[in-house]
């Protein structure tokens, strides 16, 4: 069989879908939290150390108290109080927002090594802990095709396409939402309209954390039930692209990370698949595909996105 017939049959087969749906899932929380930070101005390349606190809490709580929930939620109360180091630096003191967000990409691949053995016994990937149950759609199990995909998964997919849904609405069709614009583009002028530029901020910043923190934690105790050193591999940093992509936009970041999405189940079932032989040789380029792609798109459409004005730069209140 062809390579091309190969492709085809993936692309008929709602296996690849269900599975490009679970790849993209963390991307499409990591990117809307990207948007909330940048709405307001603030640059959060930080999503990759935020992410991977977030997979490594959600697994510490879990482990702890033996169940999941409770590590999910630790991992948003501690997610957040993470990245409040990276909103305090950038828009309390003005300080260079790519240095304090790589600050924090650093401290959290540290700090997450480090804690392995003394918690966990062992280092490098833990033992299976647990992890949340499948949620299951009856009113789909018959349903051809489209049952097969959304009938049986974790209950953090529906969560993120909700938090979608959730985000356009509070960023076009609420007050808060057009203060936030504001605030990413031109803050002077926000400010003298009696808008709390700095409470704003910090409000996007933070409550992005919340959405790396649980797009982390999907990784985790939402899909492997486990944690790896650094098993975030750059996720982080595709979701940006994905915010890029989406021109700042959830439903624009929803398609793009259904995009990388779709490239990464489709390096998996290629290397899975009996029907063709991949060579060992190959299989390094296959797993460098979402990544490749995420290189084309933003080299091919950074020019054509427009990022909030203010995005960025940071903003001293005149006295």
């Amino acid at each position: 069989m062809s390579w091309i017939e190969a492709i085809f049959n993936i692309l008929v087969n709602p296996l690849f879908y269900q599975m490009a749906l679970l790849s993209a899932t963390p991307l499409i929380f990591a990117s809307i939290g990207g948007t909330f930070s940048e709405k307001t101005g603030v640059t959060n390349i930080a999503l990759e150390g935020i992410m991977l606190m977030g997979a490594f809490i959600s697994i510490v709580f879990t482990y702890l108290t033996g169940n999941p929930w409770i590590g999910i939620l630790m991992a948003v109360v501690v997610g957040v109080g993470f990245t409040w180091f990276h909103a305090w630096a950038s828009i309390r003191w003005c300080a260079d927002q790519i240095v304090s967000g790589t600050a924090l990409n650093i401290i959290a691949l540290g700090l997450t090594a480090f804690l392995m053995k003394p918690i966990f016994g062992n280092e490098g990937r833990t033992d299976f802990i647990g992890r949340v149950q499948n949620v299951k759609l009856e009113f789909l199990k018959d349903v051809p095709f489209i049952g097969d995909i959304f009938y049986d998964l974790s209950p953090f997919v529906y969560l993120a396409l909700i938090s979608v849904l959730f985000s356009w609405i509070l960023f076009y069709r609420t007050p808060l939402g057009l203060r936030m614009a504001a605030v990413g583009e031109n803050p002077e002028a926000a400010d003298t309209l009696g808008i709390n530029v700095f409470g704003t901020r910090y409000f996007g910043v933070l409550t992005g954390s919340i959405f790396a923190s649980l797009g982390g934690a999907f990784l985790s105790v939402g899909e492997l039930g486990s944690f790896g050193e650094n098993m975030i591999h750059g996720r982080g940093f595709i979701a940006l692209a994905a915010m890029i992509l989406g021109n700042w936009n959830p439903v624009g970041a929803l398609l793009a990370s259904l995009l990388f999405g779709a490239a990464e189940a489709m390096n998996l079932q290629l290397q899975s698949s009996s029907i063709i032989s991949v060579p060992n040789t190959v299989k390094p380029l296959f797993n460098m595909l979402p990544f490749i792609i995420t290189l084309i798109v933003v080299g091919g459409f950074v020019g054509k996105s427009r990022s909030p004005a203010a995005d960025g730069a940071p903003y001293e209140k005149k006295a």
